[in-house]
């Protein structure tokens, strides 16, 4: 099942539910199409449930380690699931829920495995400790009928280096929407930070 999303996923972690619509209208704002909201708090399903409400924005979960978080996250709106690592039950049942899983890869063997399960979108997590995007190339050569999503530790400028890479359309990165602006409800400055974001790939 392959979901077609565009160039930056920003991966955000929500600390209350109150800032949930106001970041979503911050980042469609800047340019951004689509989100992550990360299962990483007591808010991010509350928090996933509005910022899928509001037009003009996909939004997925992330951090998804369990069935039951994949139900949950369904049920509250996600339109796609990302998980950090490869679990083949987890593949399986997201496949009978019918919604896409992007599962994260950190080997050859990972990749291979998750490729068989019919997985065409693998996340390569942590990106930046595996090797870049020189890992990514690699991956690519004995992967081709695969696109990678790259995600963990990379930075602004690095944004391009990657996206240039034929085998990945779509990064993921905090830095359109840190925790502490969305914290301190600063979305001015996150609509600021996403459209800084998209003008810096164009």
């Amino acid at each position: 099942m392959t979901l077609s999303l565009g160039p930056l996923l920003p991966v955000l972690i929500l600390d209350d539910v109150e800032s949930a619509r106001s970041l979503a209208e911050a980042l469609r704002d800047g340019g951004i199409s689509q989100a992550e909201v990360t299962l990483r708090t007591p808010a991010a399903l509350d928090a996933l449930r509005v910022m899928a409400s509001v037009g003009d924005l996909t939004v997925g979960a992330g951090t998804v380690l369990t069935c039951e978080q994949a139900d949950a996250s369904v049920e509250a709106g996600a339109s796609f699931l990302v998980s950090p690592g490869w679990d083949p039950a987890l593949a399986a049942y997201a496949g009978e829920l019918g919604v896409p899983l992007i599962p994260g890869v950190a080997t050859p063997s990972e990749a291979l495995a998750a490729r068989a399960a019919g997985c065409s979108q693998l996340k390569v997590f942590p990106i930046s400790t595996l090797g870049g995007v020189a890992f990514i190339d690699a991956l690519a050569a004995v992967f081709p009928d695969v696109t990678f999503v790259p995600s963990g530790g990379i930075r602004p400028e690095h944004a391009r280096e990657y996206l240039s890479c034929p085998s990945v359309e779509t990064i993921c990165g905090s830095w359109m929407a840190p925790r502490a602006l969305v914290a301190a409800g600063d979305f001015a400055a996150v609509t600021a930070a996403s459209r800084a974001a998209v003008e810096a790939i164009a």
